[in-house]
């Protein structure tokens, strides 16, 4: 949307709890250039980036979906980022917070791993499709088996390119929600505010050609998303739920997982999934009404222990967990198995004739060179780079000094105090413990393959 980008550690709770293979999107979304967390510098107010400038400007300018000329929307929250001293930047066609005054960046991400984080995410677009087609017209764009997903689980996905190259239009998260009266399934996908314009007429011209059984869309533009993240987020959102009706036990409320609830501060029902893109446990929570109502809530309930968080921390964490965000880590020129995302194919959606667009390419990618395959000539890694921080588009070269991959996404490690990124290398350099170097302002970093996440996941996974 997911959000939604993710990890192999991500993929084994997700995976195990949800029956099938589900790294956001965890729901999506998916935030920010991670340019959000270079070398800060103190205002009068707040510790705000240096670069937050030109973070704005590459944004604004990198997003396929949004017109320059078009008038940023504001999401139901606008008004209350504004009064909790939002610092306001262009994001996907949005208004969006990328850090508040009261926090640093810096200080916002490391609340988050201690206690809770609200962020919000009603950027992203969430869909409904609906009717009796509508899971064999997903499994035509995506590699995902959704036939045999159970209600109330969500899967890491990625949509397709029709054009059969096996490249990624946009990475996804999508859950099986009960079926509607009559007994029409029901599947909610949630997607990247940057590939907005892109995904709806993405979605339109599949849905124009689709000659198989009924299969509807409906957008739930009215829908507020939040992601409530952290340890504490569990326990905040436990003392929110209604009194007045039946309340769930969120301890049996796994990763990949979700459920409706009441909460004290809204009319209707809300739709909770445990999961994000933080790496911690939390929860995003899809609100058909009074959104702000509902925030104001929890940041009252928790008191001390939760804070709102914007864009750059959710980045900075999002890196940290070793998540893919689409336009950086992912785009059309880039494959699921590329991506070391080979996990979200289920084996029943492995072989060249399972129906879905690039399935032949794909097939073929997933047998290793070693083993009569194809494989794949480069490979998604983590990296640890010593001295300045890699920025994406930085070089990546082997000893002899021959350029073997880029950077797509970098920045300090506040958890770990190192910097991290992640890049594409080719394949050969890819396994952990390979010492490369990293071109930063041209001089060469000595930089080595890291296992992601570099921080681990903190899942509410239940028992093993």
């Amino acid at each position: 949307m997911r959000g939604m980008q993710l990890n192999k550690t991500a993929c084994r709770g997700l995976r195990a709890s949800s029956q099938a293979a589900a790294s956001r999107h965890a729901l999506a979304s998916r935030t920010l250039t991670t340019a959000v967390l270079c070398s800060q510098r103190q205002s009068r107010s707040a510790t705000i980036p240096a670069c937050t400038t030109s973070l704005q400007l590459r944004h604004a300018s990198s997003s396929s979906s949004s017109s320059s000329s078009a008038p940023l929307g504001k999401t139901p929250l606008h008004d209350l980022h504004l009064s909790h001293g939002g610092k306001m930047v262009p994001f996907g066609g949005f208004s969006m917070p990328v850090q508040y005054t009261s926090k640093s960046i810096k200080d916002s991400h490391n609340f988050t791993r201690t206690h809770a984080s609200i962020f919000d995410v009603s950027h992203m677009v969430q869909r409904l499709f609906i009717g009796p087609g509508a899971a064999s017209f997903l499994q035509l764009l995506t590699p995902s088996d959704l036939s045999s997903l159970p209600v109330h689980k969500s899967t890491l996905s990625t949509l397709l390119s029709p054009s059969g190259s096996g490249g990624i239009v946009d990475d996804t998260i999508i859950t099986r929600l009960p079926d509607r009266s009559g007994g029409a399934p029901v599947f909610y996908v949630v997607t990247n505010a940057g590939c907005r314009e892109k995904d709806d007429k993405y979605f339109e011209e599949e849905l124009a050609k689709w000659t198989g059984d009924k299969v509807e869309q409906e957008q739930l533009s009215a829908h507020a998303l939040i992601a409530l993240q952290g340890p504490d987020s569990a326990r905040i959102l436990e003392a929110a739920l209604s009194p007045h009706h039946p309340k769930p036990d969120l301890t049996q409320l796994y990763f990949g997982s979700s459920l409706y609830a009441r909460l004290s501060a809204a009319r209707e029902p809300v739709l909770i999934s445990r999961g994000g893109y933080t790496g911690e446990d939390g929860f995003e929570i899809s609100i058909p009404d009074s959104p702000r109502a509902v925030t104001e809530s929890l940041l009252e309930i928790g008191g001390k222990d939760i804070d709102l968080a914007g864009l750059g921390a959710r980045d900075s964490l999002r890196l940290e967990a070793g998540m893919c965000l689409y336009g950086h880590d992912l785009d059309e020129t880039t494959t699921p198995v590329e991506a070391g995302l080979s996990w979200i194919i289920p084996k029943s959606r492995r072989g060249k004739d399972a129906g879905y667009y690039g399935a032949e390419v794909i097939s073929q990618q997933l047998v290793p060179k070693t083993k009569g395959g194809k494989g794949v000539d480069r490979r998604r890694v983590g990296l640890v780079v010593e001295g300045a921080p890699a920025r994406e588009g930085a070089e990546i070269v082997s000893a002899e000094g021959e350029k073997i991959g880029t950077v797509t996404s970098g920045c300090p490690s506040p958890t770990l105090g190192k910097n991290i990124a992640m890049g594409y290398v080719a394949d050969g350099f890819h396994k952990a413990g390979t010492e490369v170097d990293v071109v930063v302002r041209g001089k060469k970093r000595k930089a080595v393959v890291s296992k992601m996440p570099f921080v681990p996941s903190q899942y509410h996974k239940g028992a093993a």
